[in-house]
């Protein structure tokens, strides 16, 4: 028996590249992506495809039906810099969409979810370096205390119903496919993108802001890697820290420098800045490590090397 996926929020930007991961590894036939509107893109184009709101249950329960899902994959979110612009929304929709997954696996009509959580969940109490798996966390913004929640929500559907869902902490995620969106970190995929169409950048975090960071290839990789571990090597049921490298704006600017010597930079802290100063430096993912043997492949050398190489 083959797996059937459903991908929730397939057109975002990581649903974009999981959705042709999952479809190379378990068939374009078994993996459903979904969204709330169908645009004319590859991830509609290249297999089948619903339109879907997050929020109705009955849609996504129909869904599942009619196509004998196994494993969600919930990828629909509003992330950090939107959220704060329309806090209710984001709450709605960070966490119902939530609740109707778990409670599909509670009903044991899936098998096993997959829940991204972020780095929002730390705050400015948090130990900056090294963050441990284990630690204060006092989110200040509406995604990391949506996150927050959902982590709690996600340990309690496994330890009271015995739901099979399974979770990480995304840092910031570079990708050199999908534009943007709408998070603080984001600025690490845009400057890109800059240096190539206009040699030149105005940051909106300040120069030494150090944040941690991971390319999409590693994130992908990790996503599918934790859904593939044998049930007993996941002991952490809220959310698993995960890490590759962290830099600040200054440290990806003089390396994109090296390909694109003319390339400038200036800083115009906005209303992100207070965002990112709240969040960890770096990150301490050892559990993920020891518990499904998870490694990162991409620094900040080969990561630009390879953004570079795509967007030409």
């Amino acid at each position: 028996m083959s797996t059937k996926i459903l991908i929730i929020g397939a057109c975002g930007q990581i649903g974009t590249e999981l959705t042709h991961k999952l479809r190379e590894i378990y068939g374009t036939e078994n993996v459903i992506a979904s969204d709330i509107r169908k645009l004319n893109n590859d991830v509609v184009n290249s297999g089948p495809f619903e339109v879907v709101n997050a929020l109705d249950f009955n849609q996504i329960e129909h869904l599942v039906e009619i196509h004998q899902i196994d494993e969600i994959y919930l990828m629909a979110a509003l992330l950090s810099a939107t959220a704060e612009k329309n806090p209710a929304f984001a709450w709605d929709l960070n966490m119902n969409s939530l609740f109707h997954v778990l409670n599909l696996a509670k009903a044991k009509k899936i098998k096993k979810i997959f829940w991204p959580s972020s780095i929002a969940v730390f705050g400015p109490t948090t130990p900056k370096e090294n963050t441990p798996q284990y630690t204060i966390m006092e989110p200040s913004t509406v995604y990391g205390i949506s996150k927050q929640a959902g982590e709690r929500w996600c340990e309690y559907y496994h330890n009271i119903f015995g739901v099979d869902v399974r979770s990480i902490r995304y840092p910031g995620l570079i990708s050199w496919s999908t534009p943007p969106g709408g998070g603080t970190t984001d600025y690490a995929v845009d400057i890109f993108h800059k240096a190539f169409s206009d040699k030149t950048y105005e940051c909106f975090l300040s120069s030494e802001t150090k944040m941690p960071m991971m390319y999409m290839d590693d994130a992908i990789a990790a996503t599918i890697q934790i859904m593939q571990a044998p049930v007993e090597q996941i002991k952490i049921h809220s959310s698993y820290n995960l890490a590759a490298m962290s830099f600040t704006p200054t440290e990806i600017a003089t390396e994109i420098k090296k390909h694109i010597p003319e390339f400038t930079v200036t800083y115009k802290p906005d209303f992100r800045q207070k965002i990112a100063d709240s969040w960890p430096a770096s990150i301490d993912d050892l559990q993920a490590r020891k518990d499904w043997n998870w490694k990162h492949k991409f620094d900040l050398e080969t990561m630009t090397v390879d953004m570079l190489e795509h967007l030409k």
